[in-house]
């Protein structure tokens, strides 16, 4: 069966001290009975952030995912980070392919598929990011864009590699902009990112895989959102930073 997943993105925001208030503050919200036994809540902290968050939470309730990694295992690459010093620091997943990183860093599936290889590697959850922007939507090429995505960055790992991969549907347009697609847009995309791994994979480890929606993710729209069949929780923003609202979406299964 697979795992309802609320991941919180914390961008470039707090500092260690920020970090470590808002974490503690969480951690003291959730509770084992309230969020169940089948949810799984993740922080997408900073690099710098791992280690101080990794220390305030109670890791049986609450996963540390880093946002980046290097596509490098190691070496004369000033500033990067590797997938085996998240390991170290004590991550358990990685964050991979978001919109900005496509965006402003130029970041392609190809690049995105050597950081996927590298997490896996190191023993590390993937949490593989697609979407579309406003322009492709508008121009109704949304599922062409989402399904080369997949293809490019996913299909060419195994079916026992797919377990250890969350992918995030990020419709671009609705990060940060405060507008939200529909549960039904997220339904209708996230029911197709299925059926592509089905056609790919078999129907067991479609299945299998939980598809989280990443485009402004609230308490007011979590459940209604989440309710959706092929909806398995959301990779939130903005309402992350918060603790009283991630908590309020962690419960909105």
């Amino acid at each position: 069966m697979r795992k309802n997943v609320a991941a919180g993105n914390w961008k470039m925001h707090t500092t260690v001290q920020e970090a470590s208030l808002l974490a503690g503050q969480l951690n003291a919200l959730l509770d084992a009975k309230n969020v169940g036994e089948n949810t799984r809540v993740i922080l997408g902290v900073p690099f710098t952030h791992i280690a101080v968050v990794g220390q305030v939470v109670n890791r049986n309730l609450i996963s540390i995912a880093a946002q980046n990694c290097a596509a490098e295992e190691k070496g004369a690459f000033t500033g990067e980070v590797s997938a085996e010093m998240l390991k170290s620091a004590g991550c358990d997943a990685v964050i991979l392919g978001h919109s900005e990183r496509r965006a402003y860093y130029g970041e392609t599936d190809e690049i995105i598929k050597t950081k996927i290889s590298l997490t896996l590697k190191n023993d590390m959850q993937a949490i593989f990011c697609c979407g579309e922007v406003l322009e492709e939507r508008e121009k109704e090429n949304h599922f062409n864009i989402v399904k080369a995505q997949i293809e490019n960055a996913l299909f060419d790992f195994s079916a026992e590699d797919m377990k250890s991969i969350v992918i995030a549907y990020e419709p671009v347009w609705a990060i940060g902009t405060g507008k939200t697609a529909s549960a039904e847009q997220a339904q209708e995309m996230h029911g197709f990112i299925r059926q592509t791994l089905a056609k790919k994979f078999g129907q067991e480890v479609a299945d299998n895989c939980s598809i989280l929606y990443g485009g402004s993710v609230k308490p007011a729209n979590a459940k209604e959102i989440f309710a959706k069949p092929d909806v398995d929780g959301g990779l939130v923003g903005g309402a992350a930073l918060n603790a009283e609202s991630f908590h309020a979406i962690c419960l909105a299964f």
